[in-house]
C-alpha cells in the first residue's frame, strides 16, 4: 500500500512538472516570440513594397559616340538624373545626325518612337506636322515657369503654329572671322557696318605677293544658313511673320538688294567658296586666301587644329539697316506623344537646368539656360565672342517644308550669283514656288 501510494505521488509530481514545463515553454512562444517576429514580417513587407523597378526612358540623340558631350552625358548627367529620380532609368542611344532623322521617321510609322530625343531645330516643324510631338505649353503645367529660364531667341525654334513642341537645348550662330594681319597691313578697322564690310572686301581682294588670287569674302554654300544674315541685316525676309506667305518678302526690295550685293561681289572677283573646286573654307582662310567669313564656334577649334599659328579676330555680323542679325542654329529637346510624358518632362527639365547646361558648356556647347550663360565657365569659354550675337540672331522659318524651300532658295540664288540671272525676276518666281510649299 505504501509502495502504491508513493508511486502515485511520484506520478502526480511528474505530471505536474511536465504540465508546468509545457506552460512555461508555451508562454514565450505565444507572446514574446510573436512580439519579436511580427516586426520582422512588417519590415520585410515594407521592403517588398519599396523595391520597385525604375521605369526606363529611351533618349535618342546625335552626340557623337566618341565626343566629350557624350562622355559628359553618360558619366555625369545621366547618373545625376538617376540619383535625383530613382524612379527612372535613362537608356541613351547615340545616332549619326542623318540616321537619327530617318530612324524617327521609320519609328513613327511602327509606333516604336523613344520617349524623348535631341532634335535639330529644323526637324521640329516636320515632326510637328506628323503629329508625333507633344505640345508642351498645353500639356505641361509648369512649362511657362521652366521656359522662362531659357533664351527667348533659342526657344523660338521650338514654336510651331503658336505652340511649343520642343525646348531649346543648345544654340549657336555665326559671326565675322577676319584676317587680323591683312586688315592691319591695309590700315582697315574691323568692319562694324555692312558698308564698312563691303569697303574692306573690295580693298582686301586681288592678288597677294605670290601672285595668287585673294578674295575678301568666303561662303562655302548659298543656302539659307549662308545668306539669311545678309538678307535679315539688310531688312529683308524670307516670309511674313506667320510663315504663311513669301511673296512680297522673299522678292521684296530689301531681299533683292541683299542678293544683288552678293552677286556684284562675285562678279567683281571678291566673293567665292561655294563653287565646286574652290579652296575649302578653313584652308582658304588659314592660308590667307580668304580674308573674311561668317562662321560658327566650331571654326575656332578647326583653326586651332589645322592652323594654330594663324592670327585672326572675330566680331559680330556687321550691321545693316536692320541691325546685326545672324542666323540661329542649335538643337532642341522634345518628347513624343507615344512615350512616358511625365518621365520625359522630368528629363527635359533636367537637361535644361543650370547644372546640366553648365556641364555641357564645358564641352563647347553654348547653353540656353540664362543662369548658365552668366557662369564663369561660359564667360571664359572659346565661344564667348558668340554670346552677344545669339541674342539678336534669328532662326530659319520653322515650317515643315523648309528643306524643300531651302533647296529652291539655293538653286535660285546660285543661278543669280553664278550664272548672272536677273535678281528680281528670279526671286519673283522663287517667291511663288515658296508660297505653294508653305501652303502644303
Amino acid at each position: 500500500m505504501k509502495y502504491t501510494k508513493k508511486l502515485a505521488l511520484l506520478l502526480t509530481a511528474a505530471l505536474l512538472l511536465v504540465a508546468f514545463a509545457g506552460c512555461s515553454e508555451k508562454a514565450p512562444s505565444s507572446s514574446s516570440q510573436q512580439a519579436e517576429t511580427q516586426p520582422e514580417q512588417s519590415e520585410e513587407s515594407a521592403e517588398v513594397a519599396e523595391v520597385v523597378e525604375p521605369v526606363t526612358l529611351n533618349f535618342w540623340h546625335h552626340y557623337s559616340a566618341q565626343s566629350a558631350e557624350n562622355e559628359t552625358l553618360m558619366n555625369v548627367l545621366i547618373p545625376k538624373f538617376e540619383e535625383e529620380h530613382p524612379e527612372y532609368k535613362i537608356n541613351a542611344v547615340s545616332h549619326e545626325w542623318a540616321d537619327l532623322h530617318d530612324k524617327i521617321l521609320i519609328s513613327a510609322s511602327s509606333q516604336t518612337l523613344p520617349d524623348v530625343a535631341r532634335l535639330d531645330i529644323a526637324w521640329v516643324p516636320e515632326f510637328q506636322k506628323m503629329n508625333i510631338l507633344v505640345p508642351l505649353d498645353q500639356e505641361m503645367a509648369d512649362f511657362a515657369e521652366v521656359s522662362a529660364n531659357l533664351l527667348p531667341s533659342a526657344m523660338s525654334t521650338g514654336m510651331v503654329k503658336g505652340n511649343y513642341y520642343a525646348m531649346a537645348l543648345n544654340t549657336n550662330t555665326k559671326i565675322l572671322f577676319y584676317n587680323e594681319q591683312a586688315l592691319a597691313d591695309a590700315g582697315i578697322a574691323v568692319p562694324k557696318t555692312m558698308d564698312e564690310m563691303l569697303a574692306a572686301i573690295a580693298a582686301l581682294s586681288g592678288t597677294n605677293e605670290n601672285g595668287q588670287q585673294v578674295w575678301g569674302l568666303n561662303e562655302p554654300a548659298l543656302a539659307g544658313w549662308n545668306i539669311t544674315p545678309y538678307i535679315w541685316s539688310n531688312g529683308g525676309n524670307i516670309t511674313n511673320e506667320d510663315y504663311t506667305v513669301a511673296t512680297g518678302y522673299l522678292n521684296g526690295p530689301e531681299t533683292v538688294a541683299a542678293i544683288k550685293t552678293l552677286a556684284d561681289l562675285y562678279a567683281a572677283g571678291q566673293f567665292t567658296g561655294f563653287n565646286s573646286g574652290d579652296i575649302p573654307m578653313t584652308d582658304g582662310f588659314g592660308t590667307g586666301r580668304y580674308m573674311m567669313l561668317l562662321e560658327g564656334p566650331w571654326k575656332t577649334a578647326e583653326l586651332a587644329g589645322a592652323y594654330p599659328d594663324f592670327k585672326y579676330g572675330t566680331s559680330e555680323m556687321p550691321a545693316g539697316s536692320a541691325g546685326s542679325i545672324s542666323v540661329l542654329g542649335g538643337e532642341d529637346i522634345a518628347m513624343f506623344n507615344t512615350g512616358n510624358k511625365e518621365g520625359a518632362w522630368e528629363f527635359m527639365k533636367f537637361m535644361t537646368s543650370d547644372f546640366a547646361q553648365e556641364e555641357m558648356a564645358k564641352c563647347g556647347q553654348i547653353p540656353v539656360n540664362k543662369t548658365a550663360l552668366e557662369s564663369d565657365t561660359v564667360k571664359n569659354a572659346a565661344y564667348a565672342p558668340f554670346l552677344e550675337a545669339i541674342t539678336t540672331a534669328k532662326a530659319r522659318p520653322p515650317v515643315a517644308s523648309w528643306s524643300e524651300i531651302d533647296g529652291e532658295l539655293t538653286a535660285a540664288v546660285t543661278d543669280i550669283i553664278v550664272n548672272g540671272a536677273d535678281v528680281q525676276a528670279t526671286l519673283d518666281e522663287l517667291a511663288a514656288k515658296v508660297d505653294e510649299l508653305l501652303a502644303k
